[in-house]
């Protein structure tokens, strides 16, 4: 027996998953521009972070992205899915597709995957961590709750997020995601 007689099998491309993953990150890229200006705290945790901030949410190696920013006058601002010619202050990968859709089909919190070690984070780790509050924010408002508590570590009680402002947040980001 040779080797050449043996053909190569290559894994495959696993595009419907890859279409969701980039159709997640797309809503979730809307989304984060939309909550910065809708909701108070989502503007107070944008405020915290540096004037040049440039988050770029990816799935490695060569998955979906999402870049999200600062943009001059200091406003969110979702620039699409190429990295390409962008200062990056903050990049967070999950490690593949399959953690990517553990995530995204939220069986596994953001805390959760963090903490099995699927995310890989270069630039600051207190940055990174607003982000993450500010995800688990996006997953409170735009899921409905029994999806939204498997997505989230803990979903917020009505002492911490009232019924009004869940609400209203919930009604202006859905608008401004999908109007603009």
């Amino acid at each position: 027996m040779r080797k050449n007689d043996y053909p190569l099998i290559e894994p495959g491309k696993k595009r419907l998953k890859r279409m969701y993953v980039a159709l997640l990150l797309f809503i979730f890229g809307r989304a984060f521009q939309a909550v910065a200006k809708v909701d108070s705290a989502a503007k107070k945790e944008f405020d915290e972070m540096p004037p040049d901030f440039m988050l770029d949410l990816c799935v490695a190696p060569n998955g979906p992205h999402m870049i999200v920013g600062k943009n001059k006058k200091g406003k969110i601002q979702y620039y699409g899915w190429n990295p390409k010619g962008k200062m990056i202050t903050l990049s967070m990968k999950i490690k593949s597709l399959e953690a990517a859709i553990l995530m995204f089909t939220f069986q596994e919190s953001s805390c959760t995957a963090t903490a099995r070690d699927r995310l890989i984070v270069e630039g600051d780790l207190p940055i990174a961590s607003g982000v993450l509050r500010l995800m688990d924010l996006l997953e409170v408002l735009l899921l409905p709750k029994f999806i939204a508590r498997l997505g989230v570590k803990r979903y917020p009680d009505r002492s911490r997020m009232s019924l009004g402002r869940k609400l209203r947040s919930r009604v202006f980001t859905y608008s401004r995601v999908v109007i603009g």
